[in-house]
């Protein structure tokens, strides 16, 4: 009986053995179709379709101008940000040098940081003209973009909207130059100098130097923007993105 009992238990634990081994194997199996299908899955997303292109393309830009135009659009946007901030016209630098070196510091400080208020003030009305360059491009725009060189959307914008950035901005400019006295201070500042003795009379357009000097700073926070969502894997926020600018990603390397 006792033969009989160990011969049981050992036929028993062989059933066992067997039994786990099989199961192992069907585990085994089973993982590997997991993988092969979401390796196959992964190779049927293959590259983006033109109107995912589209649509990835204009979130990005989207995205890149609205936090653009944000950052100078607030106080200090432009005074306190040394790409972009606006200094005196290239004309009154030499004024700006002489008024200093007689203790005019304050005048010249003035015109500074009118200028730049002034620039603020405009910065707010630019997303919407961007915005609506984006909803007006076309699928071949979007593509030329995607796979283009690292400031094609910058040069799109330049393109398609910096007339239009010219003629919104221009009355905004004027306005506030007015409002916080940048005229005055600019025109007080110029009539120092012209005062002084054997100097040529310094005229500058303030409307349009600012207004130019706005919008080249916006650009440069787009371009910004652009390298940011081109270059850093982090900065492509959805799905899409991440297919889209990973297709051009390959398409490049």
């Amino acid at each position: 009986m006792k033969q009989l009992n160990i011969l049981l238990t050992a036929v028993a634990l062989l059933l066992f053995t067997q039994e786990q081994a099989h199961s192992q194997i069907k585990l085994s199996d089973i993982f590997k179709k997991v993988t092969d299908r979401q390796s196959s899955s992964a190779t049927s997303a293959g590259a983006p379709t033109t109107s995912e292109i589209g649509l990835g393309i204009k979130e990005a830009l989207q995205l890149g101008v609205s936090a653009g135009a944000d950052r100078l659009s607030v106080k200090d946007g432009f005074l306190g940000n040394l790409a972009v901030k606006i200094l005196m016209p290239p004309e009154a630098q030499k004024v700006e040098k002489t008024l200093r070196g007689i203790g005019l510091n304050s005048l010249c400080d003035n015109v500074i940081t009118s200028l730049n208020r002034a620039a603020e003030d405009a910065a707010k009305e630019a997303k919407p003209i961007f915005i609506s360059a984006i909803k007006q491009m076309t699928l071949t725009d979007a593509t030329n973009i995607l796979l283009g060189k690292t400031d094609a959307a910058t040069e799109y914008f330049k393109r398609v909207t910096s007339a239009q950035l010219t003629e919104k901005f221009s009355p905004i400019v004027t306005t506030s130059l007015n409002k916080v006295n940048a005229t005055k201070y600019y025109s007080d500042l110029t009539t120092q100098y012209n005062r002084l003795p054997l100097v040529k009379p310094v005229n500058t357009n303030l409307t349009a130097y600012v207004t130019q000097k706005a919008i080249d700073g916006l650009f440069i926070e787009v371009a910004k923007e652009e390298l940011k969502i081109r270059g850093n894997i982090n900065a492509r926020s959805s799905t899409l993105l991440q297919k889209v600018f990973g297709y051009a990603d390959k398409k490049k390397s």
